[in-house]
């Protein structure tokens, strides 16, 4: 019988939101240092998007083989992905060139996709009776450190004089994050189950979750990728555009605790996405036809609605197993096909950009693509996935 975890403390809270906050720099750093960055190296829009598609594409591929991943154990597979995106912001720091800067996009995605699949199991099962709120602060944390490595970045480069250390010197919180991790590691090993698949390329549901984690999340890559540049077109100076980002990163924040706090009352998740989906749809309705009249209201909702829809969809992925383990397999599949869909989305908008000269196009389709979610979000009625969570084998039918 497996021993039962224990409640907790102040300090697994923290840990959680340390181990959170080292999981967007590696992405958020570059678009507001990206005019430089083109600048030293030469990269197009198309190639320069790599930055943020290649960690992107490295976190679903990861995410997707967990299951042979799971001799690593959560110790050692958190550690050293902790140490994967330290050596990529080292590699930052001392390397200039177009190449490497690539290598490390892909060194970076693979250190936060192995952290990334191997705490939604950890927190089901650590957090047990507050897995919701857990998520709403792990989300929170995740996307805060973003908002910094907006905000900070080009603020260090312009002191240091160079964008190289904008993007190297978050090889500090790396750090600090692994020295802590190794002092106190946050789960327990988790209980082993033999002999048990969850044959989850089989199941629609698995991959309809999939698809809508992608789907509903896609904003966010583009808008750490391209929002800086698109504020930039119209005037902007790479710091004010940077603070955009961080701008945006409170009101993801403020959802990703409030709106997983609320999710504690109620076992249907889709008014809530609902709302989250709306808020997106009127953000990025107003970046096209007023981006400069109402640039806060417009950058406030959709921050909104991106964070409450990765924390809520997320807790809505972990809502369809019961068994920690299970959940875990159950979103790192999600986030593995959901990730592979996100990173299409940078990589799009940076060719609209050059197709058309502007980000407008870029908006619709993540206007349209919002929308098509939210008559989408429908299905997810708690009476369809309630017996998933009961069972590995039952498939629910009625979508």
């Amino acid at each position: 019988m497996p021993r039962a975890e224990p409640q907790p403390n102040l300090g697994a809270w923290a840990l959680l939101v340390v181990l959170g906050l080292n999981l967007r720099p590696i992405l958020a750093s570059v678009s507001p240092l990206l005019a430089d960055i083109r600048e030293a190296t030469g990269m197009g829009f198309q190639t320069a998007a790599l930055l943020t598609t290649l960690p992107v594409i490295c976190m679903g591929l990861v995410a997707l083989l967990s299951n042979r991943l799971n001799a690593l154990g959560e110790h050692r597979g958190i550690g050293l992905g902790l140490g994967l995106i330290a050596s990529a912001c080292l590699a930052r720091l001392l390397c200039g060139q177009a190449g490497p800067l690539l290598a490390t996009a892909l060194l970076g995605g693979a250190g936060v996709a192995l952290i990334q699949v191997l705490l939604p199991g950890v927190i089901k099962r650590r957090f047990e009776g507050r897995v919701a709120l857990a998520m709403g602060v792990y989300s929170a944390s995740l996307m805060g450190g973003g908002g910094l490595a907006a905000l900070f970045s080009p603020l260090l480069a312009h002191h240091f004089q160079h964008w190289q250390v904008g993007l190297g010197l978050w090889l500090v919180p790396a750090l600090l994050a692994l020295l802590l991790w190794l002092a106190r590691p946050l789960p327990s090993p988790a209980p082993a189950v033999p002999g048990r698949a969850t044959g989850l390329l089989r199941q629609r549901r698995a991959w309809l979750l999939a698809v809508y984690f992608g789907l509903v999340n896609c904003g966010y890559m583009s808008m750490v990728a391209w929002l800086p540049a698109y504020y930039q077109q119209l005037g902007w100076s790479p710091t004010r555009s940077g603070s955009l980002l961080a701008f945006m990163t409170i009101f993801q924040v403020l959802a990703a605790l409030t709106m997983p706090a609320l999710a504690q009352r109620s076992i249907d998740r889709r008014p809530l996405l609902s709302v989250s989906l709306i808020a997106q749809a009127l953000g990025f309705a107003g970046l096209i036809w007023a981006p400069v009249e109402l640039f806060a209201l417009w950058v406030a909702l959709i921050g909104f609605g991106l964070g409450a829809c990765f924390a809520l969809s997320l807790i809505l992925t972990l809502d369809h197993r019961a068994d920690p383990r299970e959940a875990g397999q159950l979103a790192a599949f999600v986030q593995g096909v959901g990730f592979l869909i996100n990173a299409v989305s940078p990589w799009l908008s940076g060719w609209l950009r050059e197709l058309t000269g502007g980000f407008a196009a870029s908006w619709l389709v993540l206007l349209v693509g919002v929308l098509l979610m939210l008559g989408l979000t429908r299905v997810f009625s708690p009476v369809s996935y309630r017996p998933l969570a009961k069972s590995m084998v039952k498939q629910a039918t009625n979508w």
